[in-house]
């Protein structure tokens, strides 16, 4: 098989089982983790490391930002061989019960992407895998690690400063009126977490007859972080604590682990 256009790999380059970050800077880090590491590619905003995890071989890939980036690493990642994506990162949450470092779980995805549309029509689902979300969930990948963990839906969509309730978060103080109450909107619906990623990988693993899942560590309670003012600062508002890579790396990789260790009784 050729070399993938834009992740610049190869049948052989990557493991059955694949993390996947937004952030390419996370890549390295997250592979700090395994017993063996070694970059394969870097190109644009995809990064690509392959190892070893406990006996498990293991790759993790960049996706950048948002569901049409992340939509062409699936597709390359599928053609070079990896069956099992598991989505890591940060996201913010809906619910009040839900604190800033625990792992949120996803099960399914609210799609207010464009991508996923692409392929399907509106009507379907962005689920998880079952497998995926039971090996996130289980007592050693998340409780056993000492973390809090909360399972259900996030809402992937395709904007960061846009849908905040009051204006200031959008450049120029632009803003809808259909904003206003949509945050609560999606509380009130028991949404769980807000990322940007989520729903493609989804909807395209079950498309395929892949396996997929997510996790990520909340950084912020999405309903108030702008507060009265309405301004919104990420910098400033969101929980920049250092453990937060070793959360969502250890999370995602004891994850991997478990699935292989399943595959390996089937």
């Amino acid at each position: 098989m050729s070399e993938q256009y834009h992740l610049k790999i190869s049948q052989g380059d990557v493991a059955p089982y694949v993390l996947l970050p937004g952030d390419p800077g996370r890549v390295k880090a997250v592979a700090s983790y395994w017993d063996k590491a070694e970059l394969i590619a870097s190109n644009r905003e995809y990064v690509t490391y392959t190892g070893e995890y406990k006996g498990v071989p293991i790759s993790c890939t960049s996706t950048g930002i948002g569901c049409p980036s992340t939509s062409i690493a699936m597709e390359e990642l599928a053609r070079c061989g990896a069956t099992t994506f598991v989505r890591i990162g940060t996201c913010g949450t809906f619910q009040d019960h839900v604190k800033n470092g625990d792992i949120a779980i996803f099960d399914s995805a609210l799609r207010l992407d464009g991508s996923s549309k692409l392929y399907v029509p509106a009507e379907y689902p962005a689920v998880a895998s079952h497998e995926v979300v039971d090996a996130c969930a289980r007592a050693r990948a998340v409780r056993g690690l000492g973390y809090t963990g909360h399972v259900g839906t996030t809402r992937s969509a395709d904007t960061f400063y846009a849908g905040h309730a009051k204006p200031g978060s959008s450049f120029n103080d632009y803003w809808q009126s259909s904003w206003a109450h949509h945050f609560e909107d999606l509380k009130r619906m028991n949404v769980l977490a807000a990322e940007m990623e989520a729903s493609i990988i989804f909807v395209l693993a079950r498309l395929w007859g892949l396996r997929a899942g997510g996790c990520a560590v909340v950084m912020d309670n999405i309903c108030n972080v702008a507060g009265e003012s309405g301004q919104f600062d990420p910098q400033k508002e969101f929980d920049h604590s250092a453990n937060h890579i070793e959360r969502l790396a250890l999370a995602g990789c004891e994850t991997i682990r478990m699935l292989a260790d399943l595959d390996a009784k089937e």
